[in-house]
């Protein structure tokens, strides 16, 4: 029965994978519904925790849009692009890593991907370099942010085992940041020269590279006050969460816990944003990063939903095959995590749905933060949304989806950060930890 389960759960995620978007969400809905009426097993935990505080923290961002906050971040990563544009390969993922830290979800990478296409061709330097790597940063960054729901589940089952909130951020911050950076040497390197890439000479030919500018974003008046008071909210929880943690202990018996405390942090500051900043608050339901964000929460809903069913309901086998195994070899845990990524679609899925099984099976407390940043591997299927619109926006060519689906331009770059992020943990949090 646990095999037929488990083929249960992967059809459930291919149908949601080949539905795309949102759907992922669905079908896990559907799995549970199969594994809980037709296997008879007792359903998993709903995973409320992590979706409240995506729901905050969109909210607040999406107040941040509306008022011209993402506007202005564009604006100033787009003056820094373009005044050095021999360098875009390495300034694009620094940007890319900077606002999905700062903002808790690798969605802001959409709004930069224009101006790094246009910089890239500008220069007559493959635009599919610097675009792979910075959507690979902005996806293993979230490991990295202090506000992402990855990063706060996570910190929320290691402090019982001796990691705070900040020794996972020590680790995460400077281990990724340095794996993204090397990385994007190596990316700098792959593929042919623009000049040379037949795909984009057909296209030149066919007149169908554009040379026009990206315009200049307009800052609207209360843009600069909105970043200021959601950068005022991130350094708040972080206050708060290092306050209350076992280690520190300056409140003790804290009535909000951590994630009450984020939930009220990014809601006040929402609320903030719309009463300093004057902004129409029915159009945050329209705001992009809103729209992305709920979706988000769906597809978190339903897909960490459906693992934890499945694995709740067999952690005994699962103990009993690979316990051992992953005591002696901790490192095998960000191989799981990887290949889960892949199929879950979501880092906050993927933590909420192996992480704890993970802990129980006798991963060390190092094993499982040097392994944390394999759960941003959401770039091995490409139809993941920050990936197409990236392939979407090159129009040289350069940065495709080739015909044996997986040879595409993020594989290697994603692999190769991910390899070294993990290799770094370790190496660090054997030395911290």
């Amino acid at each position: 029965m646990l095999a037929v389960q488990f083929v249960i759960v992967l059809l459930a995620i291919y149908v949601g994978a080949r539905l795309g978007g949102i759907a992922i969400g669905f079908a896990g809905g559907l799995g549970v519904l199969v594994l809980t009426t037709v296997c008879q097993i007792n359903p998993g935990n709903i995973p409320f925790d992590v979706i409240q505080i995506i729901m905050s923290v969109i909210a607040a961002i999406a107040a941040m849009q509306v008022a011209g906050g993402m506007d202005y971040l564009v604006s100033l990563a787009a003056k820094l692009l373009r005044k050095h544009p021999k360098y875009i390969t390495f300034l694009a993922p620094v940007v890319t890593y900077v606002m999905t830290i700062f903002a808790g979800t690798g969605h802001t990478a959409f709004s930069t991907m224009p101006v790094i296409a246009e910089v890239a061709k500008g220069q007559g330097i493959r635009p599919s370099r610097p675009l792979s790597i910075a959507v690979v940063a902005s996806q293993i960054a979230i490991t990295a942010s202090p506000i992402s729901a990855a990063v706060v589940f996570t910190a929320g089952i290691l402090e019982p085992v001796g990691v705070s909130y900040l020794a996972l951020l020590g680790i995460c911050i400077p281990t990724t940041f340095v794996a993204v950076m090397l990385t994007a040497v190596v990316s700098n390197f792959l593929g042919s020269e623009l000049k040379d890439d037949p795909v984009y000479k057909d296209r030149l030919a066919k007149g169908l590279v554009s040379n026009t500018k990206v315009a200049d974003i307009v800052i609207k008046p209360g843009a600069k006050l909105s970043v200021l008071l959601f950068l005022l909210g991130i350094v708040a929880v972080m206050l708060y969460a290092t306050a209350i943690s076992k280690s520190v202990g300056l409140i003790e018996n804290p009535i909000l816990g951590r994630d009450h405390a984020i939930v009220v942090f990014m809601l006040s500051i929402a609320t903030a944003i719309c009463v300093f900043c004057k902004i129409d608050t029915n159009e945050i339901l329209n705001a992009s990063t809103f729209k992305s964000g709920m979706s988000a929460c769906v597809c978190v809903l339903g897909v960490a939903w459906l693992g934890d069913t499945f694995v709740q309901a067999h952690i005994n086998e699962i103990k009993e095959f690979s316990g051992s195994l992953l005591q002696e070899h901790s490192w095998m845990l960000a191989i799981i995590l990887f290949f889960a990524a892949t199929l879950l679609y979501s880092q906050a899925a993927t933590a909420k749905a192996l992480l704890p099984a993970a802990l129980a099976l006798g991963v060390t407390p190092v094993g499982v933060v040097a392994s944390f940043a394999a759960v941003s591997a959401l770039f091995v299927l490409p139809t993941y949304p920050t990936l197409l619109a990236a392939v979407q926006m090159d129009d040289t060519g350069s940065t495709r989806i080739g015909k044996y689906v997986f040879n595409h331009s993020f594989l290697v770059p994603g692999v190769i950060a991910i390899a070294l992020s993990v290799l770094f943990g370790f190496i660090v949090g054997n030395m911290v930890l």
